[in-house]
Order: C-alpha cells, then structure tokens, then sequence
C-alpha cells in the first residue's frame, strides 16, 4: 500500500473532523485507547486529557502511547504513530494555552459551541501534551488504498510482513 508523502500527512493531518485514538496502557497492564480531538502545532500532535480522566494518569505513569488517526472513506488514509508525550502545561495552566484549546475545539464544532464549549469547561482542568513528530523516540508509518490507476494487489503495509 502506497505510504503518504510529508506533504500528504501535513495536508491529512490538518484536516478538520478526524479523531486521534490514543493507546495507553493502565496501571493493570491493560491497554487503553482513547479518542480525542488533536490539533498539529509546531511540529507536534497535541491533545488535552483532562486531569481526572485514566489517560492523564496513563501518561504520568508511563509517556509511551501509540496514536492511530484515520479516515473512514476511500482512500483510508491512516498515520500512526509511537511516540513519548511532551506536557507542555500541567492541569492547572489551562490560560497560558486555551487559544490552542479553541483551535482544537473549532476543528471539530462551530466557532460558536467551541468558543462556548471551552468556556463552559474552564473549571475542568487539562492538560496539554504533544508528541513531537519529528523527535527520535517517534515512529510515523502511513498508508492508504490504491486510487484509480494504482494496481490494487499488495495493499497491505509492509510493516504487517514482519
């Protein structure tokens, strides 16, 4: 299956309405994945647990997460990734970063339920987190289902072979 090109994760990765369903792994051993709203920003995927929720704890305990984005029409372009999560600001220092929490809020809603949305859960505090896509411990594999004029045999990724 043809992987995507920078510009074709970049292009994907900012279109508005797909979920990052993010993996944890509980303090039982239990794997855990979580849909969130992302946004890309500097470099990096971002997303805001909030700091009651199991995946905020997850990601203190342990940063590792595994991250799968992905579309449900065709071409089914999918980019996932394994990476360590940055806290760019700890529950609490929700005011330094909520214009990033509007821009994600407005990827997925109006601009007028995001605005109203993130003010109405300001006394919920969350955190910000980032994997850096471009960082060392990050892995980033992606693919798609051949278009028209692209031969449809070996759709499966190569990573699947090994």
């Amino acid at each position: 299956m043809p992987a995507l090109s920078p510009d074709d994760v970049d292009a994907f990765l900012a279109e508005p309405g797909h979920l990052a369903r993010i993996g944890t792994v509980d303090d039982d051993g239990m794997p855990r994945v979580l849909p969130l709203w992302f946004i890309v920003h500097d470099g990096a995927i971002c997303f805001t647990p909030r700091e009651p929720a199991v995946i905020w704890r997850n990601l203190v305990r342990d940063p590792r997460v595994g991250i799968s984005i992905d579309e449900e029409a065709s071409p089914y372009r999918k980019v996932v990734v394994q990476g360590v999560v940055e806290v760019l600001h700890q529950p609490g220092d929700d005011a330094a970063w909520q214009p990033i929490y509007r821009q994600i809020a407005k990827r997925y809603t109006r601009d007028d339920w995001a605005d109203s949305y993130v003010d109405g859960t300001a006394d919920q505090p969350r955190a910000l987190c980032a994997v850096r896509l471009d960082a060392p411990t990050t892995r980033l594999r992606t693919w798609r289902m051949p278009v028209a004029g692209e031969d449809p045999r070996g759709i499966w990724h190569p990573r699947y072979y090994v």
